[in-house]
């Protein structure tokens, strides 16, 4: 094997293997920081060992065993100033003589643990989410600054800012229980769907979408239903990633344009995510079932429900709004997001025709959470069109225009703008 085709295995190997094996040293080490020196430290390793000796037959054992090893030189030296340092030098030395493959044991709660830890409150959003895609997805840091279209240095500065605040607040180790473990848990999933939506409709750049980190939040998706099994809205969220996502392909043209709903090939949507997306919604719905008559499906379930509906249609008129607009009202009613009801007056104009939409929008206009928000404009504008009200049309597509950050979108509304105002001349 040449030594190219050696460092691609291990790339794969630490791109399989790098969550489990910092999960696992974050609960011996009890820090986030050092946990993923080691790793990077057998890594290393294996780089300059393995084009020689081949690829062991259990690679993560072998970064397991490596990393404890250097683990105990870490804690040796130290130990002649720190007891603790001595004790747990000792413990792991004893661990790695007794069985070289001993560690990544306590998967699942190892790596929900980590996936706490990167979610810890004293951390911002933003934080949390590179440290996520840092430890928990695997990903370099010059894959997370691709992905942000930011700079290398930058994303690294953030993921030192990062463990220092976990180091200075003292951040717990342990998983969380009861309530905490609740929030903690609802934290994970927002930050897994703040990727995923980043990824979807990209919030400013030249890109429409970066299906990347679609990918990745999806991928972590099914690691939650691996390691939550049991709860609706984890399932819920798994649901909706897939069933969006199964949508990307048809997203955009050849050339990175945006292509709306309407006039997306169905056919190109992904079979096989529609119906994983499918299954795990009907998982969620079970558990919600078995909770008893009173259990009242959460946010990501009925956002799922959703996009169910829209990916069982043939078609944008096949699609059954009148279900999507209640499944809204209902979204509404449990998050209180104006955002829910936005998207309901869209269902309503499809539903009942745009005269409904539009005079649900007319309740939005003095929300302040919309102000700014460049899809009212857009929504407002679609419902114009739809009602032969041309130049009205244009003008809040071109209003929509200038308050959006991302180019692609902006590109978009403004052709939107052009074709509504030359139909206005031409007729």
């Amino acid at each position: 094997m040449g030594d190219e085709t050696t460092r691609a295995a291990i790339e794969a190997v630490w791109r399989l293997e790098s969550t489990r094996l910092i999960a696992a040293l974050v609960r011996i080490v009890r820090d986030v920081g050092l946990a993923e020196d080691l790793a990077q430290d057998a890594i290393v390793a294996a780089l300059a060992q393995w084009p020689a000796s081949g690829i062991p037959d259990n690679p993560g054992a072998w970064l397991m065993t490596t990393a404890k090893r250097r683990a105990v030189d870490a804690f040796r030296a130290r130990a002649k100033h720190d007891a603790a340092a001595a004790a747990l030098a000792r413990e792991l030395s004893e661990a790695v003589d007794e069985d070289p493959g001993a560690g990544i044991d306590h998967v699942e709660d190892d790596v929900l643990r980590l996936m706490f830890i990167c979610c810890h409150p004293a951390l911002t959003p933003e934080a949390q989410t590179t440290l996520t895609l840092k430890l928990v997805a695997g990903l370099s840091t010059r894959e997370i600054a691709r992905a942000y279209l930011a700079p290398e240095a930058t994303i690294a500065q953030r993921v030192s800012r990062a463990k220092r605040t976990l180091a200075d607040a003292g951040a717990a180790i342990e998983e969380p229980s009861g309530p905490e473990r609740a929030a903690r848990l609802e934290t994970v999933l927002g930050v897994v769907y703040l990727l995923f939506n980043e990824g979807y409709s990209a919030t400013e750049g030249d890109d429409w979408m970066r299906p990347a980190l679609c990918d990745e939040a999806v991928r972590l998706g099914r690691i939650l239903t691996a390691l939550v099994p049991d709860d609706p809205e984890v399932h819920g969220l798994a649901a909706l990633m897939e069933l969006q996502s199964s949508r990307l392909a048809a997203r955009a043209g050849p050339d990175g344009e945006p292509i709306l709903l309407d006039a997306q090939d169905r056919r190109r949507w992904d079979a096989a995510r529609i119906r994983r997306g499918l299954d795990a919604l009907a998982r969620a719905d079970a558990l919600l079932a078995a909770d008893g008559p009173g259990a009242e499906a959460g946010p990501y379930v009925l956002q799922a429900a959703i996009a169910a509906e829209h990916a069982r249609a043939a078609s944008v008129d096949d699609t059954d709004w009148d279900r999507v607009a209640e499944l809204y009202e209902r979204l509404g009613r449990r998050t209180g997001s104006p955002v829910a009801e936005l998207n309901r007056a869209v269902a309503l104009g499809r539903a009942h025709g745009p005269a409904a939409g539009l005079a649900l929008l007319d309740q939005l206009d003095d929300v302040p959470a919309l102000r700014g928000y460049h899809l009212v404009p857009s929504v407002r504008g679609d419902l114009y069109e739809r009602q032969g009200r041309r130049a009205e049309a244009a003008a809040e597509f071109e209003r929509a225009a200038a308050m959006t950050a991302n180019e692609r979108e902006r590109q978009l509304l403004l052709r939107r703008a052009d074709a509504a105002r030359g139909t206005a001349s031409g007729g």
